[in-house]
Order: C-alpha cells, then sequence, then structure tokens
C-alpha cells in the first residue's frame, strides 16, 4: 500500500476556496481503481497541548492507494488537471510525501 500525505498552503484568505475545488473533484478520486482513502484534514481546534498546528492558511490530504501504478495514474487523470488548473493560482506551496510502511 502507498500512503501519501500533501501538505498544501493556500495563499493568505484563500483555503476555502481551494478546499471548496478540492470537495467536488473527491467523488471522482475515490472512483478511481486503486483509491482506498482521501480527504482534507485541518488542525483540530480543541486539540491537545502537544498539537502543533499547520496554521489557518493550510490543509493535508490524507490519500491510501492500492499501488504506485494506481496513484500514476491518478496523478495522471484530467479531473486531477481541472483540479489543478482551478486551484492554481490559490496555492503558495505544496509538498507531496509518497511513502510506504517500514
Amino acid at each position: 500500500m502507498i500512503h501519501v500525505v500533501a501538505v498544501i498552503t493556500a495563499k493568505p484568505g484563500q483555503r476555502d476556496l481551494i478546499l471548496q475545488a478540492f470537495r467536488a473533484n473527491v467523488p471522482a478520486v475515490l472512483a478511481e481503481d486503486g483509491c482506498i482513502e482521501y480527504g482534507a484534514v485541518v488542525d483540530n481546534p480543541g486539540g491537545p497541548s502537544f498539537q502543533t498546528p499547520i496554521g489557518s492558511d493550510t490543509f493535508m490530504v490524507i490519500e491510501k492507494w492500492a499501488s504506485v501504478e494506481a496513484l500514476k495514474a491518478h496523478a495522471a487523470s484530467p479531473h486531477m488537471a481541472a483540479y489543478a488548473a482551478r486551484t492554481r493560482e490559490h496555492i503558495a506551496q505544496r509538498a507531496v510525501h509518497v511513502l510506504t510502511s517500514a
């Protein structure tokens, strides 16, 4: 199984616009072959004292894929290209971590 953690930082005040486009794209991603999990997360406002906040302009995408091939197909899909085009101007920084079990 492949795990992905994508850290997306929006330009100031733009996170909600990106998340709106993200949520609209989720059904298409979940329907892809090999997609096990795909969702966005933000800081838990009532989190424990040891929590390290990611900030009000940042969210993370937590993904699980059956294989690297499924992840590559996802990255090349038309709906992901459309999502990227809709959100590109609102993103300040993006880091994608592709991981496997230790």
